[in-house]
C-alpha cells in the first residue's frame, strides 16, 4: 500500500494570498493536484492543512481524500510530513510527499515513481529533470521512524543526504517536477504553462 501525503497548511505569505485557492482552468491548484493524486496509482491521499482552513476543507470535500490538521503549521514543512504520516494506515509500504502548490504535476508522475520504487528496492525515489532534483519524493516506510525524529534542520533533503546509496534519481521529461507556487509571477508563469483540460 502507498499512500501520498499532500502538504496543504502553508501561509502563503509571499503570495499574499491564499495560493491553494487560486484559480487553474474550471478548478482551483488545490483541487487539480489532489485529483490527480487520487488518480494516480496511490492506494490512500492524505492532505495536511492548517487548522481553522474551512475553505480549503470545502474544496477537498467532494475529493474522498483524508484531511488532518498540522498542528504546528507555522513550523517547517516537515512538520506537515510528519502530520501527514502520523495519519497514515500502518500497512503503507512507502509514502509519496506531494506539494499542494505544484498543479501541473500529472498523474503520468507519481505513477512513475511508484512503479520505481515497486520495481527495486530503492529506499527513496525522486524525480531529476535535467540533473535537479524536484517532487514529488517518495520514501520507504523503513525510513518512517527517521523522518519522524530526525533532519529537523534540512527536512526530506536530510533524509536523502544521509542516505545516497538508496537514493533512486528517477529522471522524467516534465519540468513540472522543479516548480512551485511561491509568488505572484510563480503562478502567472504556471499557469501559462497549463496544459488544456490539466
Amino acid at each position: 500500500m502507498i499512500a501520498a501525503v499532500v502538504l496543504a497548511a502553508g501561509r502563503s505569505v509571499r503570495m499574499g494570498t491564499q495560493k491553494l485557492l487560486l484559480p487553474w482552468g474550471r478548478t482551483t491548484v488545490l483541487e487539480q493536484i489532489v485529483t490527480e493524486v487520487v488518480a494516480s496509482a496511490v492506494d490512500e491521499a492524505v492532505v495536511v492543512v492548517r487548522p481553522g482552513c474551512d475553505e480549503v476543507r470545502r474544496v477537498l470535500a467532494p475529493l474522498g481524500v483524508r484531511v488532518v490538521e498540522n498542528p504546528m503549521p507555522d513550523a517547517t514543512m516537515l512538520d506537515s510530513v510528519r502530520a501527514g504520516l502520523r495519519a497514515m494506515a500502518p500497512s503503507c509500504g512507502a509514502a509519496i510527499v506531494v506539494l499542494g502548490d505544484q498543479p501541473r504535476v500529472h498523474r503520468s508522475i507519481l505513477t512513475g515513481l511508484v512503479d520505481a520504487w515497486t520495481r527495486t528496492s530503492a529506499g527513496v525515489v525522486v524525480p531529476v529533470v535535467g540533473g535537479h532534483r524536484g517532487h514529488p519524493v517518495l520514501f520507504s516506510m523503513r525510513y518512517r521512524d527517521e523522518v519522524l525524529t530526525g533532519h529537523d534542520a534540512q527536512g526530506l533533503r536530510g533524509l536523502l543526504w544521509a542516505h545516497p546509496e538508496d537514493v533512486l534519481e528517477l529522471e522524467v521529461a516534465d519540468a513540472a517536477v522543479l516548480h512551485d507556487l511561491d509568488r505572484p509571477e510563480d503562478y502567472i508563469r504556471e499557469t501559462e504553462l497549463r496544459q488544456p483540460g490539466g
